[in-house]
């Protein structure tokens, strides 16, 4: 197996059954923050432009370069896809121009001509854009499993697919925590200290999960060349700097005992056999340790190169555009008013700081309006300019491009709170309600609500929407108006595809349970009847709980309020 890094998380992999290109990333990311790190300028992409098979890994943009795959990539190439519950990364690939598409499913081998390939999807909230995944690759002589940056979970069902000979993974920083904040010097001293450690250990934990021969660290850290952000770089092997480079990763990697590590820059090759894996570098190795330890020369000369770039992008920011108070409000509170499980997650107020608009995001409420200065538990303040370009854009995840480009100032009170930053992957209502969905499936309690004579499940069984908001009942037959998918009401059958089914129960004139049901959900007493043109979110009811877990757990009144009331 030959193996071309052509810089960050990307790969091209060449096997006598076919050839990958992993997740290709050359144009600035995120308003012109990140760059890859060693520069890759100078990769031949004619080399790597007609590949049998493309693998994104997700859609953060330092992974999913758009420009990048629609002018460089051959669209004859199959796409390998992740089995991730929302299609937002098969719909960002189409609009490129991909119409090929090979659907994996999660932690499953699929052999295609010789070549045998697993991808190892997550997709939890926190979990990249709404997922992140791994792909593991054997093409009968060896095995690699290139994990970038995902945090995989199953280890057995990787350990499965192994043993490995090789393993490319991150082991940097790729997050705002903690530059961003306004901590004092010595605190944000401590944390930087903190995580360096922690992801580095992070790093060295998965090698040793994953056991494979030889470990290329990869997928990280990226560089920052605008002057505003310039000070990010780790010149010095800082160790308050949570972006430590490969160099760093691999002495760490020989302190702690493992000798396995092996370096590449963008154009670097590797071949892979079972006897050994050698590396054969596009430079000579003194120019290759240089890039390292004249880190400050090398990233000197690289900004002088994207200076103007970098000015003609922050150019191009809209300012004075929009009204951004009457945008949020008109975009947000939709929103905020069904994500009742992100709200009382977040149960504060949030602040929006744009210069000389202030706005308060209130979860309390689901309300957006002014800050008067009301007291917060989280504070951003942002360039206007780059909320405009948001709005202007409908940018749907602020995370995919505003937080990740670390231009920004926070502060907090108490601890991180991950349903805030979800809540920004999330503005539209197809995002939210999955992870809505998400949040209520992990809840110890389950619901069912009432309409049309029958107790029916809260979540749909295709992407977790709200039925109590997203249902259209008629004729026995009820639709959920977010996909479109449909469900006989008597049988709970699925109408749109054979693999769903929905809970339901029938009840009597007398509002009880007409009949058991063969599955031992609970069975609720007789309830009041609702009035005639009652809405479908009027009956709402929890079904069941675990009383030894939760003791004190008692059932909910009947929801019969607007949202956020």
């Amino acid at each position: 197996m030959r193996i071309t890094f052509i810089g960050h998380a990307g790969l091209f992999i060449e096997t006598r059954h076919g050839s990958i290109l992993t997740d290709p990333w050359f144009n600035t990311a995120y308003f012109a923050s990140w760059f890859p790190f060693p520069s890759n300028e100078g990769i031949d992409t004619s080399k790597i432009a007609n590949p049998d098979y493309l693998f994104v890994s997700h859609l953060h943009h330092d992974h999913f370069d758009p420009e990048f795959l629609r002018e460089h990539v051959s669209k004859e190439t199959t796409v390998l896809l992740p089995d991730y519950p929302l299609d937002l990364l098969e719909r960002g690939l189409r609009e490129v121009g991909f119409t090929k598409f090979l659907r994996t499913k999660n932690g499953v081998p699929v052999t295609v001509d010789g070549l045998r390939l697993m991808i190892s999807a997550a997709v939890a909230p926190t979990d990249g854009p709404l997922g992140d995944s791994g792909l593991s690759v054997d093409d009968g002589e060896v095995r690699i499993f290139n994990q970038n940056d995902s945090r995989p979970v199953d280890l057995d069902m990787l350990a499965d697919f192994g043993p490995y000979d090789a393993h490319f993974l991150q082991f940097s920083g790729a997050i705002w925590y903690p530059m961003v904040y306004l901590y004092p010097e010595k605190m944000m001293d401590a944390l930087g200290r903190k995580k360096r450690d922690n992801e580095l250990a992070r790093a060295l934990r998965f090698v040793k999960e994953i056991g494979a021969t030889h470990i290329i660290p990869s997928a990280g850290p990226p560089c920052f060349l605008d002057d505003d952000l310039y000070g990010f770089n780790d010149f010095d092997g800082d160790p308050k700097n949570i972006f430590p480079d490969q160099t760093v990763f691999l002495e760490f990697m020989r302190s702690q005992g493992h000798e396995s590590g092996h370096l590449m820059i963008p154009g670097s090759v590797g071949t892979l056999t079972k006897e050994g894996y050698t590396v054969e570098h596009p430079m000579p190795d003194e120019q290759v340790q240089a890039i390292f330890t004249d880190k400050r020369g090398y990233l000197d000369a690289y900004q002088a190169r994207k200076r103007d770039e970098i000015t003609q992008i922050k150019a191009s920011w809209p300012r004075g555009q929009v009204d951004i108070l009457t945008s949020l409000r008109d975009w947000f509170e939709p929103l905020m008013d069904k994500a009742d499980l992100t709200a009382a997650g977040i149960n504060s107020l949030v602040v929006l700081d744009c210069g000389e608009t202030k706005l308060v995001l209130d979860f309390h409420t689901r309300k957006v309006y002014p800050w008067q200065g009301e007291e917060y538990d989280y504070f951003f303040r942002f360039d206007p300019a780059l909320i405009e370009s948001l709005i202007v854009r409908h940018v749907e995840d602020w995370i995919n491009e505003l937080f990740l480009s670390c231009r920004f100032q926070a502060e907090r009170k108490g601890a991180y709170n991950e349903y805030v930053y979800n809540f920004f992957k999330c503005l539209s209502m197809e995002r939210l309600q999955y992870a809505e969905g998400y949040y209520a499936e992990k809840a110890p309690v389950q619901t069912l609500w009432e309409s049309n004579g029958y107790r029916i499940q809260r979540r749909c069984p295709h992407l977790k929407a709200d039925l109590t908001r997203f249902a259209h009942i008629e004729d026995g037959v009820l639709t959920c108006t977010l996909h479109g998918w449909q469900f006989e009401l008597e049988t709970g059958r699925c109408l749109t595809s054979d693999d769903r089914h929905l809970y339901t129960q029938k009840i009597d004139a007398s509002g009880a349970v007409a009949e058991a049901r063969s599955d031992g959900a609970v069975t609720h007493a007789p309830l009041e009847q609702p009035t005639t043109g009652a809405s479908i979110r009027d009956r709402c009811y929890d079904c069941w709980y675990d009383p030894k877990k939760f003791p004190t757990a008692k059932k909910k009144k009947a929801v019969t309020e607007e949202p956020g009331g």
